[in-house]
């Protein structure tokens, strides 16, 4: 699925329903990101629309698999073509990362998992949300949550743990099905409100949260104090101890 089909799924009323859903799950979490630097990763330009007005610095960084999309259509254009593993962002520049249809079509998710933890500043946030192996959506192909591979909640933390990010906060959202018809879309609020509360796992999307973890240097400030050497005297009653010129 390449970036126009991704527009074009978010343009659609099921893709307006599930666009809210989830911006209402970011905005909660992150309120507040006046004077910060925003970064989205995948196809996050529908959720970073929302930031312009707050980020002092935004990226929407679209990976060479989908292709890229100008974003916003007017204004300064804040989207780029990447390479998977590599961007073109400094070391600890980035205080929050949203990772959106990006993790599950990955050709590689380890070296794009420490990608995104190298630009992450120490103090930063990233945001990651997965399709749920659960989930009735990564089984239907039409929505975008059904390509790629999806992720169980154990699967996710164990690659985020072995890229030495430090998961915070769990969450899921899309819990009405991925139907296009009206009733159904007149019901999924009250669906997800219903499947949010009782948290039945079943839901179209994993949502974390994490942190990168630091690792302290191996000598942590301590000096290492040598050992003295200790002369012991040449045994020359044997062959091999004697010394020959």
């Amino acid at each position: 699925m390449d970036a126009t089909n991704l527009r074009d799924f978010y343009r659609s009323p099921l893709g307006r329903l599930a666009r809210r859903q989830l911006s209402l799950v970011i905005r909660k979490r992150w309120k507040n990101l006046d004077g910060l630097s925003v970064a989205g990763a995948g196809f996050a330009s529908p959720f970073l629309g929302a930031f312009r007005t707050e980020a002092a610095r935004l990226a929407c960084l679209m990976p060479e698999r989908q292709g890229a999309l100008v974003w916003p259509h007017s204004g300064q254009c804040h989207s780029v073509l990447v390479s998977e593993a590599q961007w073109p962002l400094p070391d600890n520049s980035i205080d929050r990362l949203l990772a959106i249809h990006c993790l599950e079509q990955a050709e590689r998710t380890g070296p794009l998992l420490r990608e995104m933890w190298r630009v992450l500043k120490p103090s930063g946030s990233m945001l990651i949300v997965v399709p749920n192996r659960r989930g009735l959506w990564s089984r239907i192909d039409a929505t975008p949550f059904g390509y790629g591979l999806p992720f169980s909640r154990g699967q996710l933390e164990t690659q985020l743990t072995d890229a030495l990010f430090a998961p915070d906060r769990w969450g899921e959202a899309l819990y009405f099905p991925p139907l296009s018809n009206r009733l159904m879309l007149r019901m999924a609020p009250t669906l997800e409100r219903m499947g949010s509360s009782m948290s039945v796992g079943v839901a179209g999307v994993i949502i974390v949260e994490a942190h990168k973890e630091i690792m302290a240097p191996i000598s942590g400030g301590v000096k290492a104090i040598p050992a003295k050497s200790v002369l012991k005297p040449v045994n020359t009653t044997r062959p091999a101890g004697v010394r020959r010129h």
